[in-house]
């Protein structure tokens, strides 16, 4: 099988607890860097959202100041990407059966949107069970949380995983005032989160569960992924 699915959020604004809308929308290094490299894998890449709601380019990952020197490639990429694919698929109706693994990248939007979205938590369970390849970088593992089984509980509980900290939240400035924040909540839900170093490099490999810390992430996230389908 030669296909991966990458899921998206399809939210543009994350409501904060003081009433405020902050901008959201995809982190462009964290769907570009994957993209990218299973293409040159030889892989086919889809894309899916709630909905297929093309979300917006997060403007943050498009300044050098925020994101880094290679930034404008990502951004670049990432748009040719999305425009060539053209619609985006609808969660509700994509089979799961039809790919190799599901990849969950960041922005925002995850914690607004696919943590409860009862599409994708059907696709992650049956994703798990089957034993296909799932990754989450930054805030996508946000969207593990909408795997719950029939009794409630959450499928990844006891997993080990790699996500967006606290920390890094702090200094990105969203800590104050967000609903709740991933790598704790993930922690209350049963995960075993670790981290590593604010901004760098951090990957978890659990099983068939790949997660990543944050943007410098994604391409190591993506790598390990491909590594393990050959393997």
């Amino acid at each position: 099988m030669s296909k991966i699915l990458i899921v998206m959020s399809a939210a543009d604004t994350w409501e904060r607890t003081d009433g405020s809308s902050y901008p959201t929308g995809y982190w462009a290094e964290e769907l570009a860097a994957p993209h990218e490299k299973f293409v040159r894998a030889g892989y086919t890449v889809d894309f899916a959202s709630p909905g297929g709601v093309a979300q917006p380019l997060d403007r943050h990952s498009a300044d050098p100041e925020v994101a880094g020197p290679d930034c404008a490639h990502y951004v670049e990429h990432a748009e040719r990407a999305l425009r060539e694919f053209g619609p985006l698929l609808k969660l509700e109706e994509v089979d799961v059966a039809d790919y190799a693994a599901i990849v969950l990248p960041g922005g925002h939007g995850p914690v607004v949107d696919l943590y409860r979205d009862a599409d994708l938590g059907r696709l992650l369970t049956a994703a798990d069970s089957s034993g296909k390849l799932i990754g989450a970088v930054c805030h996508g593992p946000a969207a593990l949380l909408s795997a719950v089984d029939q009794d409630g509980r959450w499928v990844f509980a006891g997993r080990r995983m790699a996500a967006f900290t606290d920390e890094e939240e702090q200094l990105f400035g969203t800590a104050e005032g967000a609903p709740w924040l991933l790598a704790s909540r993930l922690r209350e839900m049963g995960a075993e989160h670790s981290g590593g170093p604010a901004y760098q490099q951090y990957t978890v490999v659990d099983g068939t569960l790949f997660t990543g810390q944050n943007p410098a992430s994604s391409g190591p996230l993506a790598d390990a992924m491909i590594a393990a389908l050959a393997g």
